[in-house]
């Protein structure tokens, strides 16, 4: 038995229990991928998902700290080509086995950053976040769905970004009271919390839509052994925003607008049977 892969194996499984634990709909989607794909996408979204625990959840312990040692075990961990942290050493696989960029790595952990502190973003900031905490998630998916095709990866690299931003942007809109309660952000630039109202829920639905159909063209570009999945994410999240947007803002305030489980499985016989009848690409 090569016991250094069982531990790779056992890592990237810790990934994926990860993702299944605290996220049905991206688990959802990633089982729709290629089977060839799951690995690296568990161990894309196990990584962030720690890094986001270490800024959202662990209030009584230093969270600057355990994000710089995050980070710095993060790079450790890729040169090595190894980590005894399950998560890092999953990551650390993903990011040599695919050629994912350092580049987006840093932006990420630079938002994570930002998030610890309490502020209200101006747009330059806003847009920064953005790009760190979502578009290069989507980025380096794309990596791994276009490995060994640089040409379709740049060409799809900006609808990957506005697909990333669209799905960022239903988050802010739908958690907008716990953000502000539980963490003291209001991330919409120039939005005072207290005066959210349903002509400024408009504008910023305006701005979703538009990063929704620009990320559409891209889905239908996607490698074949990506495009369900990607495409089964992106009716999840047009269908959550479809029913924020028919919620007054003072519901948005008053209430987290979710989902349920029956309508997710809807969601992915639908887009299934699409992709069947080849109205998906």
């Amino acid at each position: 038995m090569n016991h250094e892969q069982l531990f790779t194996d056992t890592s990237l499984a810790c990934a994926q229990l990860i993702t299944r634990r605290y996220s049905t709909s991206f688990s959802l989607g990633i089982r729709t991928l290629d089977k060839e794909l799951h690995r690296a996408i568990y161990a894309i979204y196990g990584f962030v998902r720690w890094a986001d625990e270490i800024v959202d959840t662990f209030h009584s312990h230093d969270k600057a700290a355990l994000l710089a040692t995050f980070e710095h075990d993060t790079y450790a961990a890729i040169a090595a080509g190894f980590s005894l942290n399950p998560v890092l050493h999953a990551f650390q696989w993903a990011v040599n086995e695919y050629g994912i960029d350092h580049e987006f790595i840093d932006a990420f952990l630079r938002s994570m950053e930002m998030d610890l502190e309490d502020r209200n973003y101006r747009q330059e900031l806003y847009e920064k976040y953005i790009y760190g905490s979502a578009e290069v998630v989507g980025l380096m998916c794309l990596r791994v769905f276009c490995h060994q095709e640089p040409a379709r990866f740049e060409q799809l690299r900006e609808p990957a970004r506005r697909l990333g931003a669209a799905f960022q942007k239903v988050n802010f809109l739908r958690d907008i009271r716990s953000d502000y309660e539980d963490r003291g952000r209001v991330y919409f630039p120039g939005l005072r919390y207290e005066q959210f109202d349903n002509e400024t829920k408009r504008t910023i639905e305006a701005d979703i839509r538009a990063d929704f159909e620009a990320a559409y063209v891209g889905i239908q570009q996607l490698p074949r052994s990506a495009r369900l999945g990607v495409h089964l994410a992106y009716v999840y999240y047009l269908k959550l925003f479809y029913k924020l947007r028919q919620a007054p803002a003072a519901q948005v305030l008053a209430e987290r607008v979710r989902l349920p489980d029956n309508t997710k499985l809807l969601l992915l016989l639908g887009s299934w049977l699409r992709y069947r009848l080849r109205l998906v690409g």
